[in-house]
């Protein structure tokens, strides 16, 4: 399609998708005060219509591959954009985020992040936030579900290459929980920044888990080899020509 038109069905998409999250937020955040199961409804519904209206209006199909974890585990994924957020909450059934602490103040979103058991942290000051994440961890424990980290920190564009921090090795650590490592390719299709959005298929990998009570360094030495590599292959499935890292 010419890049005109998908231009303009891109900026269409962007448009109704967040018209679909007030409107939602409408239906659903009375409920949602009632009973933390309509949060988690209302996510999920907002997901799976994002995921619908991608395939429609600018022809980006979405798929789930692997073993998608139903447990108490943490979920360390690749994050390339705003899509595979949108993937991994509608394939888990109680998702909840390790967030930068600004996103808490943003309408919509920061309610039902709270209301679903995220946890804010302040990035800007990377000792206090990681003993502030456990302490939040922990004292949520009463919300069960799967914790979804970003191990590099923020959206990395595709093909780009960014240090894997810390802060997930100590979450497995401290928590005692098997690691979910979790690869992707959306951000081939649907950058970090920008209206546009091209064709294709995204996809989100759930890997073979690291089981609990491994040796902190060695789990992030695999978990990053792990997501890099399988993140590389999904992108070069999409076409995406990935530049050999060198050491």
């Amino acid at each position: 399609m010419p890049y005109p038109i998908q231009w303009i069905l891109s900026l269409i998409f962007v448009i109704q998708m967040y018209l679909a999250m007030a409107l939602l937020a409408i239906v659903f955040t009375p409920l949602a005060i009632l009973k933390r199961e309509y949060a988690y409804l209302a996510c999920w519904t907002y997901c799976h219509w994002v995921r619908l209206s991608a395939r429609f209006l600018v022809g980006l199909k979405s798929e789930i591959r692997g073993d998608v974890p139903t447990d108490e585990v943490l979920i360390g994924a690749k994050h390339q954009s705003f899509f595979d957020i949108i993937l991994i909450v509608s394939a888990v059934p109680r998702p909840k985020f390790i967030m930068k602490k600004q996103l808490v103040w943003t309408p919509i979103v920061g309610y039902y992040a709270k209301r679903i058991g995220c946890v804010a942290v302040d990035r800007g000051k990377r000792g206090q936030a990681i003993k502030k994440m456990i302490a939040d961890v922990k004292s949520g424990a009463s919300l069960p579900g799967q914790l979804i980290i970003f191990p590099q920190g923020t959206r990395v564009a595709a093909g780009a290459h960014l240090p894997y921090k810390i802060g997930t090795g100590v979450l497995y650590e401290q928590t005692g929980q098997p690691l979910v490592p979790a690869a992707t390719n959306v951000g081939v299709f649907w950058p970090r920044h920008g209206i546009y959005r091209k064709p294709g298929l995204a996809v989100v990998e759930f890997l073979p888990r690291i089981e609990a009570g491994r040796e902190m360094k060695e789990v992030m030495a695999e978990l990053e080899t792990t997501v890099e590599s399988a993140s590389d292959r999904l992108m070069s499935e999409a076409g995406f020509e990935v530049s050999v890292k060198t050491s």
